[in-house]
């Protein structure tokens, strides 16, 4: 993922992580060089509904979308939607991939690379959800920086969703939960937290997919998992 430069909101620093891990199967890589050229948003321009699907529709967008699988089940439960999903890291677009061409989803676009660079170029207002689900949570000091949930992408969040547009953060990372909410409290005059206790956060809410990355922490880990949603003021 990326991050801003310190102290300017508008500047894009440079990806952290490695972009490719073991090598794609045939039917993968047959998917990355024949479908993702197709469904792919343009490099340049406007980035808007009516540019991504020819027609104006409620558009979300996807921050680090893993493998898609929680982006894939939104856009399968809202097919009169525009759903555009960011990720650099070829292995989880391949597998996006792979979801959309069995589920024929014809209202998903992605992105390979930096989210932040194509959410600038989102009009300011258009987006309905934005979604931000076990981001990279960079836990030393000295990374805070790297991390998604900060001041700079924060305030872009709060620019491109329109007002009662959501905002979904989810982690199972204590340290990265206590920072993220600690941003949060910097942006209430932009955000509402929608809440009504502790179960709110506990539990995963209705049309809230699991990740892979969820479900491993779950099992695997045996981590906690945490819920936000965030209305736009």
């Amino acid at each position: 993922m990326s991050a801003f430069k310190e102290g300017d909101p508008t500047t894009l620093n440079r990806l952290y992580g490695r972009s490719q891990g073991k090598p794609l199967r045939a039917r993968q890589q047959g998917l990355v060089d024949k479908l993702l050229p197709q469904i792919s948003v343009p490099s340049e321009g406007p980035v808007t509904s009516e540019a991504l699907f020819g027609h104006d529709r409620p558009l979300h967008f996807e921050i680090g979308f893993g493998g898609g699988e929680h982006l894939a089940a939104r856009a399968d439960m809202l097919p009169d939607h525009g759903f555009i999903g960011a990720e650099p890291f070829i292995n989880g677009v391949a597998q996006a991939l792979t979801h959309i061409e069995d589920q024929r989803l014809a209202n998903v676009r992605l992105h390979m690379g930096d989210a932040l660079e194509v959410l600038s170029r989102v009009p300011d207002g258009a987006l309905t959800m934005l979604y931000l689900l076990h981001p990279d949570p960079w836990p030393k000091n000295k990374h805070a920086k790297r991390r998604m949930m900060n001041d700079g992408p924060v305030q872009m969040f709060a620019d491109k969703l329109k007002p009662g547009g959501e905002f979904r953060f989810g982690t199972d990372h204590a340290i990265y939960l206590r920072h993220a909410l600690m941003v949060m409290r910097r942006f209430t005059d932009a955000f509402e937290w929608i809440v009504e206790g502790p179960s709110s956060w506990q539990n995963r809410p209705g049309g809230w997919p699991e990740t892979r990355y969820e479900h491993k922490a779950r099992t695997v880990y045996d981590h906690e998992v945490w819920y936000f949603r965030f209305r736009r003021r």
